[in-house]
């Protein structure tokens, strides 16, 4: 039977602080998981083997994850509880380092300051693939056996050897020698002071804003997104940097602005680090990307002769190819990019390395990397628009969406050529204005409803910004039935 409270989504359970997110909920979820493995007969995923236990900046973090800690020490299986505040790939990367059974990380990533929630972290340093999490759900309010004596609960700490290996992973001599400015950004979140850490060591030039840690994540939800990169936007500018990096609430995520302070989205960033590991690197392997991102990942993977496989929304299937295959790097529409060489997991403070690293290898400021790409690969421009409806007005576009056809109608006067339903409802439309520009980008309009909350996003992509400014506007038209 389900739970009524925890429901474990694309990636972890969240819930309001005090309200869904309470300490005997916290304790229920641990139990699950405690449960899920002593089940377990792979030798991967053995009880013995232990877990990991690590927390972000939030409010009452570090005592949810005490909290898991002795309730699964509790039965027996032994835990290493992080010493400080962790980013998340952090903890995934001890969770496979040390030969852990898996990981509980606490964070809310970057929902607002009155969330945090539970991810769990496989044997293989990602986030637990769906069958893993069905089956922690299935073990949910069920009673597990405690043992006479508790394992050990061993403080230790995941950042210093994580650091080592994205330090590894960069050429930090070149970046050191690149002359380039840096505006860093860790949204008060777990990233604080570690990339400025390493540029201070270095001796790169930058300046750092809200890397303090700060629970409350004043004035922004801690997502590296338009609005709450602006300040971030304006550091850049006034302190004459050439690019701005920004990591999310536990450092999994990466936003980026240019040297004029313009937001610099996801999908450029995925692809600005695509073509330089493309060109530069010439590690193995194919690409992943989902449904909601940027086309001009397929024209880069063209040039190079790579495969790209287009997949449903979240990292875990991301993490799905990883498990399954060489793949080169996957990512998804909100600043989560993973190379498999590394961890198959999110990582943004090793993106945002990597972002300076390609600035000094081409010598180019981030906005000229950007221009680059867009010369070379034609315009790419992308929107999205978060539309919180009732679920039955959100069920309702959804169904409509389902029911139209080629030929059936069209947005913003631009006639539908066709459909896909891959994760959502997306259509592909002829845009008299991509006839006006060489090799100009597809206009795709894409809606989907969120399964956990009454919430609605709609995507868009064409070859102009005013474009997807009316796309975007068709599509909430539509998804409000007027």
């Amino acid at each position: 039977m389900a739970h009524p409270v925890i429901k474990f989504g694309t990636d972890g359970w969240r819930g309001l602080i005090a309200n869904e997110f309470t300490f005997e909920n916290v304790r229920i979820a641990a139990e699950a998981v405690a449960a899920y493995l002593h089940a377990q007969t792979d030798a991967k995923q053995a009880a013995a083997k232990g877990i990991c236990i690590g927390y972000d900046s939030r409010f009452l973090s570090a005592e949810f994850a005490r909290a898991c800690a002795e309730v699964v020490a509790a039965t027996g299986i032994p835990v290493k509880l992080a010493g400080e505040i962790t980013p998340t790939p952090a903890l995934s990367y001890g969770v496979r380092e040390l030969g852990a059974a898996g990981g509980i990380m606490i964070t809310s990533s970057h929902n607002p300051y009155q969330w945090n929630g539970v991810k769990y972290k496989a044997w293989y340093g990602g986030s637990g693939s769906p069958s893993i999490i069905s089956e922690i759900e299935s073990y949910l309010g069920k009673p597990v056996p405690k043992v006479a004596t508790p394992a050990a609960i061993e403080e230790v700490d995941f950042i210093a050897p994580y650091m080592a290996a994205i330090e590894k992973f960069a050429d930090l001599d070149l970046i050191a020698g690149s002359g380039f400015k840096f505006g860093i950004d860790s949204m008060f979140g777990a990233g604080r002071e570690l990339i400025s850490g390493i540029f201070t060591r270095l001796g790169v030039e930058h300046t750092q804003i809200r890397g303090h840690v700060d629970p409350l994540f004043p004035g922004i939800n801690p997502e590296p997104i338009e609005p709450n990169i602006r300040a971030l936007g304006e550091a850049v500018v006034a302190n004459k940097c050439d690019a701005g990096l920004c990591t999310d609430g536990d450092a999994d995520r990466i936003g980026a602005v240019d040297e004029h302070g313009v937001f610099v989205d996801p999908h450029k960033i995925f692809s600005v680090l695509l073509s330089w590991v493309l060109k530069y690197k010439g590690w193995p392997g194919d690409v992943t990307r989902a449904f909601n991102t940027t086309k001009m990942l397929d024209r880069i993977c063209a040039k190079y002769g790579r495969t790209i496989h287009e997949h449903g929304i979240g990292f875990k299937y991301v993490v799905d190819y990883m498990l399954e295959g060489e793949i080169l790097m996957g990512g998804e529409e909100s600043g989560g990019i993973g190379f498999q060489r590394h961890l198959p997991e999110r990582d943004g403070l090793l993106n945002a390395l990597l972002l300076a690293n390609v600035m000094a290898q081409e010598k180019k400021t981030l906005g000229q990397l950007v221009a680059d790409l867009q010369a070379e690969y034609g315009e790419h421009q992308y929107g999205r628009i978060d539309l919180h409806i009732a679920d039955e007005i959100k069920n309702g576009a959804i169904a409509r969406a389902k029911g139209l056809a080629v030929g059936d109608a069209s947005f913003a006067g631009m006639p539908i050529l066709r459909i896909e339903t891959l994760d959502g409802v997306k259509f592909y439309l002829d845009n008299p204005e991509a006839k006006t520009k060489p090799n100009a980008a597809e206009t795709w309009l894409l809606l989907r409803a969120s399964g956990t909350e009454p919430l609605m996003r709609i995507y868009s992509e064409s070859c102009s910004k005013e474009s997807v400014a009316k796309v975007l506007e068709a599509g909430r038209g539509f998804a409000l039935g007027s």
